[in-house]
């Protein structure tokens, strides 16, 4: 199976980047699944109802989330009626799940959506998570497994990596908005510390310059916004997934003014 991840999609730039792109990159690379992270999709913060469906009409397949999962609390709601996750690692009486499994050409695929603890909101251990999780799904048969892992700490991210690889097929990073040089396969498991968000690639995290200078200059705290107008990148990781081991992947950079930049990883001698 091909299997392609979106990272955080920032706002309305980030959205009509998947409309205008997205459909077509499925057809051309024979996609079969597409997961996308929505925790910035509705002005930077949260996923409302109307966003929602809107990146669904675009061809995204199932949503993963992170500390910002639970800014609107019309996310509620759609834990029921659409495809999306909230991290794992949250307590279980916390609405939502982060490990959904889907039948995709012919085979189970399991993705799972967790979240690290430097500087993040408080869950459960997500190391524990990860490991007991992913004993079950291959108790339970499931080999082809995806793991968005939403976290600050380029450590940790790498942790998760040497603790699951050869037992998961891809783990991805998000959250930093900042794409990293690191994409590879190590004993069949596809690993990338964060590949970037899709929206703004002009100005800091794909927010408006302002607030975040004057927080640098001064310390005092203000409210992030999205530009009015921008330039923006579409960063995807197309991989292919073959009895839980991926065996080979790439990342397309597609910027706005029709440039297109392709990474494939780099698999490690065994």
């Amino acid at each position: 199976m091909r299997v392609a991840f979106i990272g955080d999609i920032v706002g309305s730039h980030g959205r009509d980047m998947l409309k205008v792109h997205l459909k077509k990159i499925r057809q051309e690379h024979s996609i079969d699944f597409v997961v996308a992270n929505y925790e910035n999709a509705s002005h930077g913060f949260g996923l409302s109802v109307k966003n929602a469906n809107e990146i669904v009409g675009y061809g995204v397949d199932c949503m993963s989330g992170g500390n910002h999962t639970w800014d609107r609390k019309e996310v509620e709601a759609l834990f029921d009626t659409h495809e999306i996750l909230r991290p794992h690692n949250y307590p279980d009486e916390v609405k939502g799940t982060g490990c959904k499994v889907y039948e995709v050409a012919g085979e189970k695929l399991a993705v799972l959506n967790l979240m690290g603890h430097y500087s993040m909101p408080y869950t459960n251990n997500a190391f524990r998570a990860a490991k007991s999780t992913v004993e079950a799904l291959h108790t339970e048969g499931v080999k082809n497994i995806f793991i968005d892992f939403h976290a600050e700490a380029t450590s940790e991210k790498r942790g998760m990596m040497m603790l699951l690889q050869g037992s998961v097929s891809a783990i991805i990073g998000t959250h930093t908005h900042v794409s990293t040089d690191d994409f590879q396969i190590a004993q069949g498991t596809a690993y990338l510390t964060d590949i970037g968000l899709t929206g703004c690639r002009d100005n800091i995290i794909g927010m408006d310059n302002a607030t975040p200078l004057k927080q640098f200059l001064t310390g005092i705290k203000g409210h992030f916004d999205i530009p009015k107008k921008c330039k923006k990148i579409l960063q995807i990781a197309i991989m292919d997934f073959n009895d839980g081991k991926c065996e080979s992947a790439f990342k397309l950079k597609i910027f706005d003014e029709g440039t297109i930049i392709k990474t494939d990883a780099w698999v490690e001698a065994e």
